[in-house]
């Protein structure tokens, strides 16, 4: 194959394990967030450090227990392929609605420092540092809103949120 090409592929199949991130954190799956790791893999988010494997449970648990939603999203992704090795950052806005009342919602800037490799075919993050940029608190008025949004389909965390039924059936409800 074209080397271009296999740095293309290479760099898609990254960005889609960046993507599965996302969604783990977000549906509150801890097996989907353990699925962007290499076993031996290691990360630092700064108030947690240890193994992927080990923060895919913490965090799906913490998020559970401190938060009614979130949604991670990333942009501005750089990623330096090298062979089986890759090196990327990923600027990340986080948004996470806590529980309680009044509802607050913290919002943070931050970028995703990874190293990858692909083993058995597979790329996975053997480690991730968390660099946070910037954070703020935001006071949350569903009420508020200038649109209806009763008749939104809503998301929930795993396995009730329609992404599943979605991905499986092809119809959303």
């Amino acid at each position: 194959m074209n080397k271009a090409l296999q740095v293309l592929l290479d760099k898609q199949a990254i960005h889609e394990v960046l993507v599965r991130y996302c969604r783990g954190a977000d549906r509150c799956d801890e097996e989907l967030i353990r699925s962007v790791y290499h076993d031996d893999a290691y990360d630092d988010h700064g108030y947690w450090r240890g193994s992927g494997s080990d923060f895919a449970r913490f965090v799906s648990a913490r998020l559970t227990a401190a938060n009614l939603t979130t949604t991670h999203s990333i942009s501005n992704v750089l990623i330096e392929v090298d062979g089986d090795r890759a090196l990327s950052e990923s600027q990340v806005v986080a948004t996470l609605l806590r529980k309680g009342s009044p509802r607050l919602a913290d919002v943070m800037g931050a970028r995703y420092l990874d190293r990858f490799s692909r083993r058995n075919g597979e790329w996975k993050i053997d480690e991730r540092t968390v660099v946070l940029d910037w954070h703020k608190v935001e006071t949350w008025a569903e009420a508020d809103a200038p649109i209806p949004l009763d008749g939104f389909t809503r998301g929930a965390r795993f396995p009730a949120d329609p992404v599943h039924r979605f991905m499986a059936t092809g119809k959303p409800r």
